[in-house]
């Protein structure tokens, strides 16, 4: 969306408070031994109480209030009760919602407890990347650009980046134009940022994949070669200068 009144700014900064705030909540609660239904229920609790409603359960029918994604799994993990988290377990967190007519949407990576897979690095890379993304992000900026800062980043420190999942617009919807914010460059990609426009910028950075494949479930993703993933999100607003970051109550700086 364009945002073009203070009302609507209003509206926005609500419903991305919200969900960060639902998000850092959801991945302090989280522990080894919970299940990822236990954790969802637990963040269906803090939506409700501040008057927001899960989006992928309104918009899509998803059998959960978020998206909780374990291991291999690369996004949209259904939360179960048979999921039941170990020590070293990475997970992906992914909290969208709907409040007053706004909508916002973000997302985070972490490993529960030591780190014996190794993966604490991929998770501080995506993150990292995430926010030097962000940093260059402004009004006339050509959205390939950014991809590229993405692909380079992760080919520097060693991962591939996921080519078919990226940001979107958001704001009146979960998904708006400009759809398809990619983490590679695509040199046929004019597209350029728009000032006072909401977008959620995210990164899928990967030990081994490059595209994704649905798992058996019809929901959950998986890497076409295996291996791991961590996704970081924030909605920003783009201004002139340094964009704002709306969800910046998840913690993810």
């Amino acid at each position: 969306m364009i945002v073009k009144t203070e009302e609507e700014l209003l509206g926005m900064q609500r419903v991305s408070e919200a969900v960060g705030l639902t998000l850092q909540k959801m991945r302090a609660y989280t522990q080894v031994g919970m299940s990822t239904k236990d954790i969802d229920e637990y963040g269906k609790q803090i939506l409700e109480a501040l008057g927001a409603k899960s989006a992928p359960f309104e918009t899509y029918g998803f059998p959960g209030y978020s998206c909780i994604s374990v291991n291999n799994e690369f996004a949209h993990g259904i939360p179960s009760g048979k999921v039941i988290l170990k020590n070293g377990d990475i997970i992906n967190i992914d909290v969208s919602a709907e409040l007053g007519g706004f909508w916002s949407d973000n997302g985070c990576s972490f490993v529960i407890g030591e780190d014996i897979q190794g993966l604490q690095h991929l998770v501080d890379t995506s993150k990292e990347i995430l926010l030097e993304a962000i940093s260059q992000i402004s009004g006339g900026v050509k959205i390939a650009d950014i991809g590229k800062l993405i692909e380079t980043k992760a080919k520097k420190s060693g991962y591939t980046v996921i080519r078919d999942l990226g940001g979107h617009g958001v704001g009146l919807g979960l998904h708006e134009e400009p759809d398809a914010i990619m983490n590679y460059y695509d040199r046929y990609d004019k597209r350029r940022f728009r000032k006072d426009s909401v977008v959620a910028i995210e990164t899928f950075i990967s030990t081994q994949s490059t595209f994704i494949e649905k798992a058996a479930d019809g929901w959950a993703f998986v890497g076409n070669n295996g291996g791991f993933v961590a996704q970081h999100e924030h909605t920003i607003l783009i201004t002139s200068g340094k964009p704002i970051i709306l969800t910046a109550a998840n913690g993810i700086r």
